[in-house]
């Protein structure tokens, strides 16, 4: 484990069991809130403004109830086509994501939000990675959506699963962003803003 720096309390502003099991893996301690945010409300069509405006949003609504802490929020969405493809609501827009994306790339962008509390300050990044799918057979989509694990994922798919993980065959960029949070860009940027907030 890399170890985590002294710093206030964190706060994941997200119950993605995805992106708690990350900022464990690199030693860092933190409680889970979720935000409650309703990412239906946001317009932004651009992708990489999107995602850093849902996070910085999470991470808000978290800070407002909390006293003294560094508030994680994160969003990862899935682009193809111009199209940005979030969680499936059900089993037939599982399936027409995942028919979308067989045998064709796909990027994958997470924005992700540091909120100070209580000093308002606030750092946003985000994080592209270009991911191909090989070509899918109608019955592993099928299969696949009946285990369940679409439902709570970006692109209805996620790269860890045990069939997502064969459903992709290369990836350009980093593949824990893909999973939900870039982990190098994000342990640099919160070195940067503990930093940035010590002297102010």
């Amino acid at each position: 484990m890399i170890g985590e720096p002294a710093t206030k309390k964190l706060v994941l502003a997200s119950k993605s069991p995805r992106r708690q099991k990350l900022l464990h893996q690199v030693g860092f301690t933190f409680e889970v809130r979720e935000s409650g945010v309703d990412e239906g409300v946001f317009t932004e069509r651009e992708p990489s403004a999107y995602v850093q405006i849902v996070s910085a949003a999470k991470a808000s609504a978290v800070a407002a109830r909390e006293a003294e802490a560094i508030v994680i929020g994160a969003d990862t969405i899935v682009v193809i086509d111009g199209r940005m493809l979030g969680k499936p609501i059900d089993a037939s827009e599982a399936y027409e994501m995942l028919t979308l994306l067989s045998n064709r790339s796909h990027e994958v962008f997470t924005g992700f939000t540091l909120h100070d509390c209580p000093t308002g300050i606030v750092r946003s990044e985000v994080e592209r990675t270009l991911v191909r799918f090989r070509r899918l057979q109608d019955e592993e989509i099928r299969s696949y959506i009946r285990s369940g694990s679409p439902f709570d994922k970006a692109g209805a798919y996620g790269i860890q699963d045990d069939y997502g993980a064969v459903f992709v065959n290369r990836i350009e960029g980093c593949f824990y962003n893909v999973m939900g949070l870039p982990l190098a860009k994000f342990y640099s940027a919160l070195q940067e803003f503990q930093r940035l907030r010590a002297t102010t």
